[in-house]
């Protein structure tokens, strides 16, 4: 198993969002809904923010539990309208497990009801991703859900069918990881993979392809994207942490509008995002942090190093018997790392596989705060800020009343001024001793944070937080919480809680 790119965890980091009717699609009714129930994954516009109050701090498995509904494991989050909660789920069984889409009564957490979505495609997973890993949207009176080994369907909240596209096979390193979103009555999926990565715009109403962008500079992804509506007017735009840049993309025919050049090689986390800045971190792998990264050759001189048969390729069985004499031919030991840079995955690596090892291997890992807005490569003005030290692999930052927080894999949090990027304080989290795939939640004036083994840490919302409480769920927990009129709901591998006071 490659080294090179630990643990995606796939986004199962959280949410919810909220409801917008599905006959009107305008971004003042979208706003106002967003206000009151998540819809899509991490919650309104993926900020991971909700207006929620009178969240309880203090619960666990017997404690301030309103209902609790047991479920098939699934990374995905579950997202809400004013009266349903829909998730995605998988059957524990290794290879010739069932996928499942489910609906709960919001106000009880009764099945309403459930079905089985066949697999049409054998999709690739590796290390903690899961087949149930994208999280639905809904509409408000509809619901879209993705598998990578399907493709997009659609229900009624009643549970009848509406449509469905097929889509894959895809490319992906670990296996599929974004999340459709929904837009001005468009679902947007990026299809961030190796091989013929591409933006889709699929018609919500129809099922319809409306659009579909290819991206050749994109190589395995895992983000959801972000919409941005500039207060100077102008087009809503998608943005999207890609490999190696944030771009952004015109919401009504997905033109590429401008980008900006810096992020890590390998994007899982959802933006942050202001009036006017866009706060996104990235982690590719350990010889990413600035400073350390490994230097590389041209392709010419790895062939004269590597390819032993002369035949212009340098193939998994050449770099498995060849004997390293440095750090970049250790990076291509099949252990190490040479699946990682073969795209096409027919074990040899060619010119365009060996110049993505290269950006691969020289990229940065870090937080940034970018300037929105622009057109063309905007990397020389746009960029505000660099934190170059580590950053988590898979969890989002999360900004709440002026302040940037992040949490570590180590469970090691940081609260950052937004406008300088200047550290405000840096702490451990009691009791954190496994890693974190969920994302932080604000709401209510506090700081919800969710470790993979079920520690939840409730901490006050300001620069100089402090821990308030600390709570054990006795389950792994990947799906970020929903706090949402006075509770609070988190999935854990078996179950979905609703805690309240």
């Amino acid at each position: 198993m490659p080294k090179v790119r630990l643990a995606i965890t796939i986004l199962c980091a959280a949410a919810l969002g909220i409801g917008l009717r599905a006959t009107d699609f305008s971004s003042e009714a979208s706003a106002k809904e967003e206000a009151e129930n998540w819809s899509r994954f991490r919650g309104p516009n993926g900020t991971g923010v909700s207006s929620a109050t009178n969240l309880p701090v203090e619960f666990g498995p017997e404690s301030h539990v309103k209902w609790k509904t047991p479920l098939p494991p699934g990374h995905s989050s579950p997202v809400f309208t004013n009266t349903h909660i829909f998730l995605t789920a998988h059957s524990p069984e290794k290879d010739s497990y069932k996928l499942f889409v489910i609906a709960l009564d919001r106000k009880t957490g009764k099945e309403l009801w459930r079905h089985e979505i066949s697999r049409r495609l054998k999709g690739r997973l590796e290390l903690v991703n899961g087949p149930a890993s994208p999280s639905p949207v809904t509409d408000g009176s509809n619901v879209y859900f993705f598998f990578q080994e399907y493709g997009l369907i659609s229900y009624t909240a009643d549970g009848k069918e509406r449509w469905r596209m097929p889509l894959g096979p895809f490319t992906m390193f670990y296996g599929f990881g974004a999340s459709p979103i929904f837009e001005d009555g468009l679902l947007i999926l990026p299809v961030d993979q190796d091989l013929t990565a591409h933006l889709l715009a699929v018609d919500a109403r129809t099922g319809r392809e409306r659009w579909r962008v290819q991206r050749p500079h994109v190589i395995s992804g895992y983000s959801t994207p972000t919409i941005w509506r500039p207060k100077s007017g102008g087009p809503a735009q998608i943005l999207i942490p890609e490999s190696f840049q944030l771009t952004s993309y015109s919401l009504e025919t997905g033109k590429q509008l401008w980008f900006v050049r810096g992020l890590a090689c390998e994007m899982k986390s959802v933006a942050s995002i202001d009036d006017d800045t866009l706060y996104i971190n990235g982690w590719g792998f350990g010889q990413n942090q600035a400073g350390t990264q490994i230097p590389t050759v041209d392709f010419k001189e790895g062939l004269a190093r590597l390819d032993a048969d002369k035949d212009g390729l340098i193939s998994r069985e050449e770099a498995a018997a060849h004997t390293p004499i440095d750090r970049m031919e250790r990076m291509l030991k099949p252990e190490s790392g040479f699946d990682a840079f073969d795209g096409n995955r027919d074990g040899k690596l060619d010119t365009k596989d060996w110049d993505i090892f290269r950006a691969m291997l020289a990229a940065e890992n870090g937080l940034m705060a970018i300037k929105l807005g622009g057109s063309g490569d905007m990397t020389s003005s746009a960029v505000k800020w660099k934190y170059l030290r580590p950053v988590p692999q898979v969890p989002s930052t999360v900004l709440y009343q002026g302040v940037l927080y992040m949490v570590n894999d180590s469970g090691i949090l940081i609260s950052f001024d937004p406008a300088t990027g200047n550290v405000i304080k840096q702490g451990r989290l009691k009791g954190a001793i496994d890693k974190y795939f969920a994302s932080p939640i604000g709401a209510d004036g506090k700081i919800w944070l969710v470790s993979q083994d079920g520690t939840v840490s409730v901490i006050t919302a300001k620069g100089d937080w402090e821990i308030l409480q600390v709570n054990s769920l006795d389950d792994e927990v990947f799906a970020t919480p929903v706090p949402a009129d006075g509770e609070l709901f988190i999935r854990t591998r078996s179950a979905l809680y609703n805690f309240a006071k």
